[in-house]
């Protein structure tokens, strides 16, 4: 996990470049039916969905990617615990839903490739109300605290853990944020924040077990540097801050 391209990273708006070239991000096949089973486990290191292949990104990307699993990283009661940060602040959780290029024929053979993934994340913060779309995944937490544990969620619309605004985003090159940090991940972090309220944020920070067999808290990985790496934005972040060409 040494290498320059490595993930998380601490975004600085004021050093984003601006590129107009970035599209909207589109989801397709999102809105999963009831009837459609998800598994959802803990594998000691976070809680994970797995998606079926049916989900797709058809827009904001130069080529096509189907989804494979999300998952989500958080801190504790007494600290946020987001993997990116912005202007270094962090984020009280993050989602990270993963795609990999249709060119492969699975996750783990495109895991390998520079073009094979793309990670789509989103910060959490607390709110005033439910989030009814994180209550399908929460309200089953207690069903999967052991390591290993798993359980079956009935489908939603997974489109509704991500933010309702898919225009605005940062844009950058970098890795699987554990091991093995393959640095295969055309990231997208967006800008637009979701809302979970308090109970459903301490559910998040304070029900799994880890395989010490302790709560499953704190499960992201510092920042890592950039190397030179540049940051696009699908939006201005600075007023009149002339831009280069390209």
């Amino acid at each position: 996990c040494g290498g320059t391209k490595q993930s998380p990273i601490n975004v600085d708006t004021a050093q984003a470049i601006f590129s107009p070239d970035l599209r909207p991000i589109q989801l397709s096949g999102y809105s999963l039916p009831a009837n459609k089973q998800l598994k959802l486990k803990n594998n000691g290191h976070t809680v994970v969905l797995d998606l079926p292949e049916s989900l797709a990104l058809t827009g904001g990307y130069a080529q096509q990617y189907r989804a494979a699993q999300l998952h989500l990283h958080w801190g504790s009661p007494s600290g946020p615990g987001s993997e990116h940060t912005v202007n270094g602040r962090r984020f009280a959780a993050e989602i990270h839903v993963v795609h990999y290029n249709t060119k492969y024929d699975s996750f783990t053979e495109a895991m390998v490739h520079p073009d094979g993934l793309a990670v789509l994340g989103a910060f959490l913060e607390v709110g005033h109300g439910e989030n009814q779309y994180y209550h399908e995944i929460l309200k089953h937490l207690p069903e999967i605290q052991e390591v290993g544990q798993e359980t079956l969620v009935p489908g939603f619309n997974i489109a509704g853990l991500l933010p309702a605004n898919l225009k605005l985003y940062f844009h950058y090159n970098g890795s699987l944020t554990t091991p093995p940090c393959y640095q295969t991940v055309k990231w997208t972090i967006f800008n637009q924040t979701m809302l979970l309220s308090h109970h459903q944020m301490s559910m998040l920070v304070s029900t799994l077990r880890s395989p010490e067999d302790e709560l499953l808290q704190n499960n992201y990985r510092p920042v890592q540097s950039l190397h030179g790496r540049r940051v696009l934005a699908s939006f201005q972040t600075t007023p009149s801050v002339k831009h280069f060409p390209g």
